[in-house]
């Protein structure tokens, strides 16, 4: 058995998981987000490789696109 902490919660694996297998079985678009493992951003290519351990901390952090509008220009005078 694998305990680890998914955003704040505790998580048990069966038998040991890559965190692409993990995102599969979550439902989870792994393009669509970014891990953390242990206070470290994972890279996108890391996902298949890595394997969760007991006592791994991980955060999982969907994207959201937007942000500011440009400032408005005051409108000229006449």
């Amino acid at each position: 058995m694998i305990r680890l902490q998914v955003n704040g919660h505790q998580v048990d694996l069966e038998a040991p998981l890559s965190i692409l297998a993990y995102l599969g079985q979550i439902g989870a678009n792994p393009n669509s987000l970014a891990v953390e493992l242990n206070g470290q951003i994972l890279p996108r290519d890391g996902y298949s490789s890595t394997e969760f351990k007991t006592g791994d901390r991980v955060e999982i952090i969907r994207m959201v696109g937007g942000g500011s509008r440009p400032p408005q220009r005051p409108a000229a005078s006449i």
